[in-house]
């Protein structure tokens, strides 16, 4: 097992924990976002002080690398290399839609066995950024941006019950409406939540590599015009 330092800031959840052992020792989180550039600092130095009033050092630093929020990722991300840099010690990423899907699996007892997950990311309109995953998160489709009709997902809801769930599902409840769509409101990308998907890939091996590391965008930042001043 290991000391687990988390950081979340795909979407407008600014999210900080501490994991010891598999459990979550320290917890900070601010769901009014997007709020990251004011409270993720504040956030990673109660972090530290608390572990230094415990004398207990992180072995890695976990972040969400995407898909989700252009500014929200950069921020987070630039915190865990700084940190990892800082500290000599690993980065390691963890796929936000991968990251969605643990507070399902842990907390979900009535989802059959051979039922598929779907975590979604608001995009815009009616886009989500989506995977699909079986209950081992094998990927059965992959990510990629979805403008979510009734069609969309028709080919695998004909033959399997998919849970949906993330803050863009909400959007796609009147338009996904086969009978073995369902969805469960309330799942957030938190920061908690890493630590067995952080400690699989330090297990394996797959760390980052501080210097070149960037987060999965998906989709290339587009920046809106600026509103032109009236004289």
């Amino acid at each position: 097992m290991s000391l687990i330092l988390s950081i979340e800031t795909s979407t407008n959840i600014c999210s900080v924990a501490v994991t010891h052992d598999g459990q979550c020792v320290f917890e900070k989180t601010d769901p009014t976002g997007p709020n990251h550039a004011e409270h993720l600092g504040t956030f990673i130095d109660e972090a530290f002080t608390y572990m230094e009033q415990r004398d207990l050092t992180p072995d890695c630093v976990a972040v969400s690398s995407g898909p989700g929020s252009y500014t929200g990722l950069r921020i987070g991300v630039s915190a865990a290399k700084g940190i990892a840099y800082g500290k000599d010690i690993p980065l390691v990423a963890i796929p936000t839609l991968q990251l969605l899907t643990v507070a399902p699996l842990l907390y979900h007892d009535e989802i059959p066995d051979e039922a598929l997950f779907c975590p979604m990311i608001d995009a815009r309109r009616m886009e989500v950024y989506a995977e699909i995953y079986d209950r081992s998160l094998n990927v059965v489709r992959k990510v990629q941006p979805d403008i979510v009709d009734e069609n969309t997902y028709r080919d695998l809801l004909d033959s399997h019950e998919i849970y949906f769930f993330g803050n863009g599902s909400e959007k796609c409840k009147d338009a996904i409406t086969h009978p073995n769509a369902h969805f469960i409101d309330g799942i957030e990308p938190l920061a908690r939540y890493m630590a067995p998907l952080a400690e699989m890939r330090l297990r394996r091996g797959q760390t980052e590599d501080v210097a070149y590391f960037t987060p999965f965008y998906l989709k290339d930042f587009i920046a809106g015009k600026a509103k032109q001043q009236k004289p």
